[in-house]
């Protein structure tokens, strides 16, 4: 009975908070306003938390920009960065909160997750976040697999994590569409998906294609992936020649996907490890006229951070993380800081479940090494790699990814330097809204564990 009326005290919280009524832009989208042709499937239907104004003082800011303000103040009205700087800002707030020195900082955006298709427990029947069934399936969307339910987006926040990704495995040379979501709870995946955020497209080079469908009709060789993309993009650029020619033709998942890539809708985020094979791709771009966005894992982009800041073409990286197959071997604990500081655009990202909840060590560890190799990186630069650089790479920096008037207020307040092992979560804010409060015990908790001994 107990557990009976603590599921009904959390639904109603949820129902309460989570606002089920769709906002005005949301509502555009799902009724397909702006397009006389057709409704926009699997619409946004986020609304943000119920919030008040909101003022912190007496900071220490990392702005995510690369600026830091010591002593500063920040105000939150209506779910946005109102004013910042340093001192007390001009403006009333509900809320007053005297950080006495702590450090402030945006929220973590997590450019490659896979919670919802992978979630906990880690059982078959949870498996949703590759579809083996054929080395091309772009026709698929990761958010179709995603399970609100998941507890890992409950840890995710108690680490920082505002926004994350959300991609398809690597199995397939194009593995399908991923989508960007909101780190709040939500009966559907709609309600957590990121208003406007472009869609991406997951393709994966090198050894787990050619392992996975080598005795399976291939392509076995990474000479059959290149051999295979090209196909793909060869129709993709027919398919998408009738449609701007306004031809009538069949529907097609999966060329309208690789055709939104092709019309720079659709962004590419592409697991790639070896240097040689990241330029091979860019060429393959080059070729049929598209952007790589993000290359994921790349352990050897330390090799080529010219090449990858003359493309624009971002590195999404592990700190520490590698050596578990030979495509994986080639890396340096200096990897983030070194593509950094080579200009191109470089930041952490987890691929875990585990080291989602703990982001900011990860840049803590990879920026000290940097650093003691003899670069000479600020705590407030290396923060982008934690914010603004992977909102660039999804397409949102101009609504999140650092601490700026006017942009979406998601921030994290710490016990003490966010770069410490020791550092935890004291606050963190989505949209204004209070989402988790260490003192309080404030924090969402997923319905899964509801009812279960020692669930916390």
């Amino acid at each position: 009975m107990k557990s009976i009326k603590l599921l009904a005290l959390t639904s109603a919280f949820v129902l309460a908070l989570a606002g089920c009524n769709e906002t005005g832009d949301d509502k555009k989208a799902a009724d397909g306003e702006g397009d006389a042709d057709k409704k926009l499937a699997f619409a946004s239907t986020y609304a943000a938390f119920p919030s008040k104004s909101t003022l912190i003082t007496n900071a220490y800011i990392i702005q995510g920009n690369g600026e830091a303000i010591e002593n500063g103040s920040v105000l939150v009205v209506d779910g946005k960065i109102s004013a910042i700087g340093a001192g007390t800002v001009e403006g009333e707030a509900d809320t007053k909160i005297n950080a006495n020195g702590r450090y402030v900082t945006p929220g973590i955006i997590d450019i490659h997750s896979h919670l919802g298709d992978y979630p906990s427990p880690s059982v078959n029947a949870h498996n949703d976040g590759n579809e083996i069934t054929g080395p091309v399936t772009a026709e698929v969307f990761a958010e179709h697999g995603v399970w609100p339910q998941d507890p890992g987006f409950d840890e995710a926040l108690a680490g920082g994590i505002t926004t994350l990704h959300i991609l398809p495995g690597s199995a397939n040379l194009f593995g399908g569409r991923g989508v960007t979501l909101r780190n709040v709870p939500s009966r559907s995946v709609q309600g957590m998906k990121f208003p406007g955020a472009p869609y991406t497209l997951k393709m994966a080079c090198g050894e787990n294609p050619k392992r996975v469908y080598g005795q399976k009709g291939g392509p076995g060789s990474r000479m059959g992936n290149v051999a295979g993309y090209r196909k793909q993009w060869i129709a993709a650029q027919a398919y998408k020649k009738k449609l701007d020619a306004g031809d009538d033709i069949k529907r097609d998942l999966r060329m309208e996907t690789l055709a939104g890539v092709l019309s720079g809708d659709i962004l590419v985020q592409m697991h790639c490890y070896r240097a040689d094979e990241m330029v091979q791709l860019l060429d393959v771009a080059k070729e049929f006229d598209y952007k790589i966005t993000t290359f994921h894992h790349a352990i050897e982009a330390y090799k080529i951070g010219d090449v990858l800041a003359e493309h624009g073409t971002c590195a999404a990286m592990w700190a520490d993380w590698y050596g578990f197959k030979m495509e994986a071997y080639d890396t340096i604990q200096e990897n983030v800081p070194f593509v950094h500081a080579q200009g191109a655009c470089a930041m952490i990202h987890s691929d875990s479940d585990m080291g989602i909840q703990r982001l900011n060590q990860e840049v803590a560890k990879t920026w000290a090494n940097g650093n003691r190799a003899g670069l000479d990186i600020s705590e407030a630069e290396a923060w982008k790699w934690l914010t603004l650089n992977p909102a660039k790479g999804l397409g949102i920096d101009e609504e999140t990814g650092s601490l700026e008037v006017g942009k979406r207020a998601d921030l994290v307040l710490w016990s003490e330097n966010p770069f410490s092992s020791y550092a935890v979560a004291d606050q963190v804010y989505i949209d204004g809204a209070l989402m988790l409060d260490r003192a309080s015990g404030l924090k969402p908790r997923s319905d899964f564990r509801l009812g279960h001994p020692g669930a916390k």
